[in-house]
C-alpha cells in the first residue's frame, strides 16, 4: 500500500494536487469570478434599489422604474455572467451599453433632476462601463487562443 499522508499544511506534495488544480482551472475558466461578478451584482442591486435609498421617488417618478428594470438587467448579466461565463461574457459590452444609458437617462427619462440623481445615475452608468470592459477583458483573456 502506497504512502499517501502529506506533511499538514502543504498539498502541494499530495498525490491528487495536479488534478485537482485542472478541475479547479476548469471551473473557473482561468478567471476571477469574485473580484468581477460579485461587483456588477452589487451594482445591479444598487441601481435598482437607489430611487429609495436617495428618495427621488416622488421627485422623478419617471426614474424609479426605469433604474429598477436596468438594475435588474445588470444582476441578471452579472448572475449569467457567474452560471455560464463560456456564452454570457460575449453580453459584456451590452453592460457597457447599459452603462453609457444610465449617464444620459436622466435627462431623457426624467423630468428636470436634480444634481442627486444626476450623480447617482452617472457614478452607477460609469461603474457599469468599467466594470463591463474588466468582464470584456477577461472573457477575451479567457478565451481560445488562436
Amino acid at each position: 500500500m502506497a504512502n499517501v499522508s502529506h506533511p499538514r499544511g502543504d498539498i502541494r506534495s499530495h498525490p491528487d494536487a495536479p488534478e485537482m488544480r485542472a478541475r479547479y482551472d476548469r471551473m473557473l475558466g482561468g478567471r476571477d469570478v469574485a473580484l468581477v461578478d460579485g461587483p456588477v451584482f452589487l451594482l445591479g442591486v444598487y441601481c435598482a434599489v437607489s430611487p429609495w435609498i436617495l428618495h427621488y421617488t416622488t421627485s422623478q417618478p419617471a426614474l424609479v422604474p426605469h433604474n429598477l428594470v436596468v438594475g435588474i438587467a445588470i444582476g441578471l448579466l452579472a448572475l449569467g455572467f457567474t452560471a455560464a461565463p463560456a456564452r454570457m461574457y460575449g453580453l459584456s459590452w451590452a453592460m457597457c451599453a447599459l452603462g453609457v444609458w444610465m449617464i444620459i437617462s436622466p435627462w431623457i427619462v426624467g423630468s428636470n433632476p436634480d444634481a442627486g440623481v444626476i450623480w447617482n445615475n452617472i457614478v452607477i452608468g460609469a461603474l457599469a462601463v468599467v466594470l463591463g470592459a474588466v468582464c470584456a477583458a477577461t472573457a477575451a483573456r479567457s478565451g481560445p487562443k488562436p
